[in-house]
């Protein structure tokens, strides 16, 4: 846990009405962690924030985190318990099949649920309640933004998919991918598949290069640790094609893993840019940072993690209570101007679906 996230008991939390706990149910261990731990620590930092301007509602805000594992299971449970020790609402982990438990037991006690970056469609009202949301845009837009980069600046006509089938963010990110750019008029040459922990990309390997014709591109829906594995094999086996994908590529252990010889002609979208020039808010908030953790950002996932703790509050206070339902309304019928840009979602009834843009990089 990282300090001031200490555990407390479910009196303390509740009696205690001073204080409005933020509960996060992050994974700060496994396969999860690059992406939630970074989130844990913006999170802080907004509640340090916040602390310093009064709080919300004036009262000290107290975030909480339990390691949720890179187990659902884990990830419910540790989600009931910063409930019952009296949390008003639950940061869930940044994926739909890690998050969803955490946002179905915020559902289930009438709490808003929120993850900084799921960007699956299922993470919304539809399937886990109305009072859940994401701050990410979904794969609806992650997919087509890649599509349209891809066809449209990059000039690029002709696509090999390679999609990691373990988890609904990488099946649903091919599947939107695919739709815009055939929509586009781009041919998906071929759809392969590839499951997360078979370090092994001989199969696929073997068909790209069966190819009559090569592909103007590979597009590859995966994440750490496989991704790395699955872009340096063709590399250097000589498949020197340009690599696209989407936000799981923002990892900084990727492009250690890949280095300069193989990490460069690689195309994702993401959820903002670490960069002053391109985020005219990020200098003084990377500044506040540095001064709390010894340290640069590392990692994009921090920004969202801020957001998170910040469109909360900001919701609380235009509510005017910490009332689940009033917190939802808010959020759905407020244009929230965040570190990572603006983001609308639409209401309950259709999905609180996220109105954000997401950002290319190019490397």
């Amino acid at each position: 846990m990282l300090p001031g996230c200490a555990a407390k008991t479910s009196t303390e939390g509740a009696a205690d009405g001073d204080t409005i706990m933020i509960g996060a149910a992050l994974c700060q261990t496994g396969i999860q962690a690059p992406l939630d731990e970074p989130a844990l620590r913006g999170a802080q930092l907004a509640v340090d924030e916040l602390n310093a301007n009064g709080g919300i509602l004036g009262k000290t805000v107290e975030l909480v985190a339990l390691d949720g594992k890179s187990d659902p299971v884990t990830v419910g449970n540790v989600a009931k318990q910063l409930i019952d020790d009296g949390a008003a609402a639950i940061i869930a982990p940044s994926d739909f099949d890690f998050g969803g438990p955490a946002s179905r037991e915020a559902q289930k006690a009438g709490i808003v649920g929120i993850s900084p970056c799921a960007s699956s469609p299922l993470y919304g009202s539809a399937a886990l309640g109305d009072k859940q949301f994401t701050l990410s845009m979904w794969n609806t837009t992650m997919g087509a933004v890649t599509a349209e980069y891809a066809f449209n600046e990059l000039g690029f006509k002709t696509v090999y998919v390679i999609t990691d089938d373990f988890i609904d963010y990488t099946k649903s990110l091919s599947k939107y991918f695919i739709v815009r750019f055939e929509e586009l008029g781009g041919t998906v040459v071929f759809e392969d598949t590839y499951t997360q922990g078979q370090a092994d990309v001989s199969a696929q390997l073997a068909r790209i290069k069966a190819l009559p014709e090569k592909p103007d591109f590979i597009y590859i829906s995966s994440y750490m640790p496989d991704l790395a594995l699955m872009i340096r094999t063709l590399r250097e086996s000589g498949v020197t094609q340009p690599v696209v994908g989407g936000d799981a590529y923002d990892d900084p252990s990727l492009f250690e893993a890949l280095g300069t010889q193989y990490g460069s002609d690689v195309y994702f979208d993401t959820h903002g840019y670490l960069d002053n020039a391109a985020n005219p808010k990020y200098g003084d908030w990377a500044a506040a940072y540095e001064a709390k953790f010894n340290s640069a950002p590392e990692a994009v996932w921090v920004m969202p993690g801020y957001d998170v703790v910040m469109t909360l509050a900001q919701a609380m206070e235009a509510a005017g209570s910490t009332d689940g339902a009033a917190v939802a309304k808010v959020m759905e019928t407020t244009t929230f101007d965040l570190l990572t840009g603006q983001l609308q979602w639409s209401d309950a009834a259709s999905g609180h679906t996220p109105n954000k843009a997401a950002a290319m990089v190019s490397l």
